[in-house]
């Protein structure tokens, strides 16, 4: 099976840790080059000094239109084309809706999904123009399957399926690919909130996976012949039950 990603650039949002970290680190490894948006300078820098040659640091912060409308410009600056663009940024609130803090609410709700519909709009010109190109969302299982622990967070996924599969209908005729990794429970920075005993059991049930394995599932996805699609490609670990 071909995971060859040779000649190809790949753009992450996110890209300074967790999953969008791991992806870009598996893109580079397939031999493209990648380019890590997000909006921690320090971070990006030390991303990139990791990943050494081929890898480039573009300073966005997707929460904002105007910043988000100079990253197309600066990803071409570095690269000079953009082949796979994986909108990965996200945030995470869990917990009980009574108890819940609606301005992180609308924090999150901002990222997860106005910053992923403004930052895919920004590719897609460039895409259509070369009659080609490979979206991916990070969703989660939560946009399929509502879980109670997360409410808000479930219904941002919920929108992102949506956008998914519609957009995924309007660009076929560019011959842009679009499609949605839905993880469960990463081991990521996003579950530091989560109540410890929470976590424990969690670890002991075998209901976390690392990063890797849904970077391995991204590079599956972008490297499926031309003439296939993976909607949507759900991840779980094998302790979880849904």
């Amino acid at each position: 099976m071909n995971f060859d990603l040779s000649g190809k650039v790949a753009a992450v949002t996110g890209g300074a840790s967790g999953i969008g970290l791991e992806c870009a680190r598996t893109f580079l490894a397939a031999g493209a080059e990648v380019v890590l948006v997000d909006h921690a300078a320090d971070r990006l820098e030390a991303a990139c000094a990791g990943l050494g040659a081929g890898a480039h640091a573009v300073r966005i912060d997707l929460t904002d239109g105007a910043s988000v409308d100079t990253m197309m410009p600066q990803i071409l600056e570095k690269a000079g084309r953009l082949d796979i663009f994986h909108a990965n940024a996200g945030a995470y609130v869990g917990g009980e809706v009574i108890e819940g803090d609606p301005d992180r609410w609308d924090r999150m709700l901002n990222l997860n999904i106005n910053a992923a519909f403004r930052s895919i709009h920004a590719v897609l010109p460039h895409m259509a123009e070369r009659g080609s190109g490979d979206v991916v969302v990070t969703s989660s299982v939560a946009g399929l399957v509502p879980v109670v622990w997360e409410p808000v967070y479930t219904a941002s996924k919920f929108a992102i399926q949506a956008f998914v599969h519609t957009l995924r209908r309007q660009v076929i005729k560019h011959g842009i690919r679009v499609g949605a990794v839905a993880p469960g429970p990463v081991i990521t920075p996003l579950i530091d909130d989560w109540p410890a005993a929470k976590l424990e059991e969690a670890r002991a049930s075998k209901s976390l996976m690392e990063a890797k394995e849904v970077a391995d599932a991204v590079l599956f996805m972008v490297t499926r012949p031309q003439g296939v699609v993976i909607r949507d490609l759900v991840i779980l670990p094998h302790g979880v039950d849904l």
